[in-house]
Parts: structure tokens; sequence; C-alpha cells
């Protein structure tokens, strides 16, 4: 009698847990690990050879941005082609829901800046069946999905709803009736499935953010008060349940940052994630300060659980979509408008001593080293493959940020440029990687599609940080990339391979693993495009007993589950 599903066999089982390796069998029923140990091939409707390669728990990505995305893409790519059985959903307090009817329009633009989602994308894309959050996990329910979704409760719609756009985007203090509202929202949004809340917050004596509003302006959430954090972590500690995720500054250098984690953390009792440690060649102590701290609340008793930026990824873009240096007023203004607006500030000859300045305030990607990828004018050929920095010594002009809006601007903004990532120091990743209490990730998956392809962050892992650099045993790899991120958020029966846990699975080649080049993808609705790196080496990916990817290619199963209050 064939009781089981499938089996796979002959595996080399790196279980979740840190435990050393083992070669086994996994026995699978109805989604759920059944046995693992000798399992005969007869006992299984499907046999899954794997011998010769790795088996392990499929990854946990807690940072993404698929709000909008998972209506159109049941593979929340990239974060599905790299391994990705679960993703978080409505991290940094941006989301969709709840939003009454008159504000969609508003709402989708407001992702067009703060997470660069496409508009055309979002509008023909979205179906807008919901206003509530309730009502919004309903429709996120009757999507197909080839990986399970965990919702997280975005605050942002929520201070919007409750005290009107005007007054959340002043940064009021709400009153005590609206804090009770919020809470009461909260309630019920959790009842119906939240995993926990979500916000970025700006310190008032931070930094300026490097993610705004459509109008340029800080998000609600950016202004949003200590007190109302309070109030919202004051619910997870009456339920008893539920993670928080906060990006706000960096921790070390700030006592508001510091006092807004330890706050949250203490009233509420969960975990709170910390986004984001990572190293930046610009501010050198940047990571280490934040691992002290992270360290010093461990020591407290406090569970504040960093999150690490440990892929490489650069950052390739045109000036008609680039957002990213944002943390800089002046060029926060210049890329705002249309196109013709653009390229007249850009050129603006008065701007300029405003703009470069940009260099020692960016938090993405040093000008100076950004290189020119490609120009659509044959004239401006001759700039391809030189950094700003050579440029400016080409044309003659004072900064490399001259030369980069120079060449910009003659070709309409089309040029095509390469910015590679301030944590590609691979002696800083080596010091993060050495921290076993941090989580890899912020992939950012489904936002700056048309900039960065970090979704290939586990990819990446096993095989430069890993494969390549032995910076971590692949025991711990696979204990970060899936068990701690599982149980900071509380997914109680994913992370492990274990028996009673679903059969959300990995099978890969090892030696073979490896991400593929960059290529431009126009799969998005609305007529929109983005950028794409796909993976080779994944053999199966099992998602809840189903095999969702096939040597790398997708299967079109769509056996993932929107994991309400963390479960299935």
């Amino acid at each position: 009698m064939r009781e089981l599903d499938a089996v796979i066999r002959e595996g080399m089982i790196f279980d979740g847990t840190a435990g050393p390796r083992y070669r086994a069998d996994i026995g699978i029923k109805d989604g759920v690990i059944a046995e693992i140990g000798r399992i005969p091939a007869s006992r299984a409707v499907r046999e899954i050879d794997a011998s010769g390669l790795h088996v392990a728990p499929g990854f946990v990505d807690t940072h993404t941005h698929y709000d909008a995305q998972l209506f159109w893409d049941p593979y929340c790519s990239l974060s599905g082609w790299h391994g990705v059985t679960t993703a978080v959903i409505g991290n940094c307090g941006f989301g969709f829901a709840p939003v009454a009817p008159e504000f969609r329009d508003r709402a989708m633009q407001t992702m067009t800046r703060v997470e660069a989602i496409p508009y055309a994308a979002m509008k023909a894309g979205l179906p807008w069946d919901w206003e509530t959050f309730p009502e919004f996990l309903d429709s996120v329910e009757r999507t197909h999905k080839a990986v399970n979704l965990a919702p997280c409760v975005p605050l942002a719609p929520m201070l919007i709803t409750v005290m009107g756009f005007d007054r959340a985007k002043a940064g009021e203090l709400p009153t005590d009736a609206e804090h009770a509202a919020l809470q009461e929202m909260l309630r019920e949004s959790m009842n119906a499935g939240g995993i926990g809340w979500s916000a970025q917050v700006l310190p008032l004596d931070g930094p300026a953010p490097v993610q705004r509003d459509f109008d340029g302006g800080p998000m609600v959430t950016d202004v949003m008060h200590l007190e109302t954090a309070c109030a919202l972590a004051e619910v997870l500690a009456e339920r008893n349940e539920g993670s928080i995720q906060l990006t706000v500054g960096l921790a070390g250098e700030n006592g508001e940052t510091v006092q807004f984690y330890e706050r949250v953390a203490e009233i509420s009792g969960r975990s709170v994630i910390f986004n984001v440690v990572q190293g930046n060649v610009n501010n050198p102590s940047q990571h280490t300060l934040s691992m002290q701290w992270l360290a010093s609340c461990r020591e407290r008793g406090l569970k504040i659980v960093g999150q690490s930026l440990t892929t490489r990824a650069g950052f390739t873009f045109t000036l008609d979509e680039w957002n990213l240096y944002d943390d800089n007023d002046a060029w926060c203004e210049v890329t705002l408008g249309n196109i013709e607006e653009r390229l007249e500030k850009m050129a603006d000859p008065k701007r300029r001593p405003a703009l470069r300045e940009l260099v020692p305030m960016a938090s993405t990607v040093s000008v100076e080293d950004v290189m020119i990828a490609e120009t659509r004018s044959p004239r401006l050929k001759e700039f391809e493959g030189l950094t700003c920095s050579e440029a400016a010594k080409k044309l003659g002009v004072p900064h490399p940020v001259d030369a980069m809006l120079d060449i910009a601007v003659r070709d309409k903004l089309q040029t095509t440029f390469y910015g590679e990532s301030l944590n590609h120091d691979l002696d800083v990743l080596r010091e993060i990687v050495a921290d076993p209490h941090l989580m890899p990730g912020v992939s950012d998956g489904g936002a700056h599609t048309k900039f960065i392809t970090v979704g290939r962050f586990p990819t990446e892992f096993l095989t430069e940080l890993v494969r390549e650099n032995q910076m971590c045993t692949l025991e711990q790899a696979h204990y970060r990339l899936s068990a701690l991120p599982a149980r900071t958020v509380g997914l109680e029966d994913r992370g492990t391979l274990e028996v009673g846990k679903a059969a959300d699975i990995v099978i890969y080649d090892y030696e073979n693993l490896a991400i593929e080049p960059m290529e431009v993808a126009h799969d998005f609705p609305g007529d929109e495009w983005r950028r794409v790196q796909r993976a080779s080496g994944y053999r199966y990916v099992l998602v809840n007993g189903d095999v969702t990817i096939e040597d790398d290619k997708e299967t079109r199963s769509y056996s993932g589950r929107l994991l309400r209050h963390g479960r299935t």
C-alpha cells in the first residue's frame, strides 16, 4: 500500500537545527513530513531521487514587499526561484490595507516612490476587492500561490484610516481615543491572521529618510510617535503572540533609535526585528555598533533580532526612475516629477552645489564609483565602461555628480548606471556572518524592481559566502536561512525538517548551485518590466509537499498557503 504521497530518498539532510548533516529519506503525507529514516520507494506514490544532493528546509524570507506582486506572480519571484518557500509581506509599515476606495490611487502612488513598484503594474494587477485588512487577507487567500505568505500588519494604512491623511502626515500625536481605535484595529487584523506589525520610523534627531512618500515628504510612520508604538506593543503583550518589524535608523549611534527598539521589546515581550545590519564602506563602524548593541540587548533579555544584508548585489538604474538618494534633500527634489521636469532640474547649474554633497550622505551607492554601463545615444558611447570619476576628468567637469548628470541629461535620462553595493567588503561580511544570531535577508522582494535583485540572497549565501569563502558551515547556513527566521516571526510548523513539520523543502546540487546573469523581464502587468536573476542548481523545491520548482523550472503547482497567525 502506498500510504505516503512522496518520499525523498538518499539525500544529505541539513535539518535546519544546526545539528550535523546525515543521510536519510523523508516521507511526506498531506503536505507534512510524516517520517524520516529508511523508507522504501514502494511506500510512496512518488519517489524523488536526492542521491548526491543536499536536502534542507525551505528558506524563509522575512523582509519582502510582495503585497502587490503576489496578485500577478504566484512564485513571488525572485524569492520563489531561489528556494524561498515562505515570504513575510507587509514590512516597513507599508501596504494596501486598510485602504478606502477613494484612497486607492494615492496608496499606489506612495508605493511608486517608497518601494519603487511600477504604478502601471499595480493599476493593472491589483484586484482591489477589499477595504479592511481582514478583507485583504481573504483576497490573498483566494489568489494562486506557489510560496507561503505570512502577513505582517503595516501601520501606515492604519494611521491614515484612524487619523486622516493630513494629520497622520503632519506627525500629530493620536488622541487617547485614536490610540484605542488603532489598538482595536490591530486586534481585528491579528484576529484575521496577522503575525504582528511593522513600521519604518524616522528618529527626530536622525538622518533624512532614504525611502520617502510620493510627494517627497516622510511616510506617515516616519513621524509616528513612540507613544503610538508602545500602545501597539501592548496589544502583542496582551495576546502573548506576534512579532514586530522595525526600520529605525542606525542602532548604536542614535539614542532615540535605541529607545524605540528597546521600549517596544520591553512592553511587548515579543521578538522585534532590527533592520538592518550591513557593511558600509562609507561608514566602517556601522555594522560594529549595531552588533554591539544587539549583543547588549541579548544580555539584558530583550528579544531584538538583527537582520543582516548579506548580498553584494549592486544597483542598476537610470535617472528617469531612480529615487534611492532620497536621504539627500536636493536629490529628492530633482528626482520628483515627470521626465521633462527632472531634465530641467538636473540640468540647472544652480542646483549642482547641493547635489555634489551627495557622496558623504548617500546610504546606497557612492557616485564617484558609479559606472556608466550603457548609453542610448551613440554620441555618448565613449563614456561606457567609465566610472563617473573618470568621466568627470574626460569631460573636464568639477565633480563626478556633474558627469553623471551631464551625461544623463544629454541622454534624456536613459543612461544605465551601475553602482556597487556599499556592502561589498568581504572582511566585513565575514564579521557579520560570524554572528550566529543574525538573520540573513532583507531581500526587499517586490520592491525596487528596476534597480536591484537582492531576492537572490539565499543562493548567494550558500555559494559565495559558504562554498567559496567558508564563512560558516552549511549546518549554520541552513539554520539561519530557515529555522532562525521562522522562529523569530512565529512560524510554528516551518523552518526545520522534523516529523510533523510542513514539507517545505529545497533539494539542490551544491557544487553546481549558481546565480544566473541579470536580465530584463517584461513580465509585469501594465506592460511594465523589471530586472531579474534566476538560479540554477535547485533540482526540486517543495511547498507543503508539492513540487513547485523542478530543475529550476516552475511547475505551476500552486501549493502555497496564507499562513494566518503564522500557521497553516
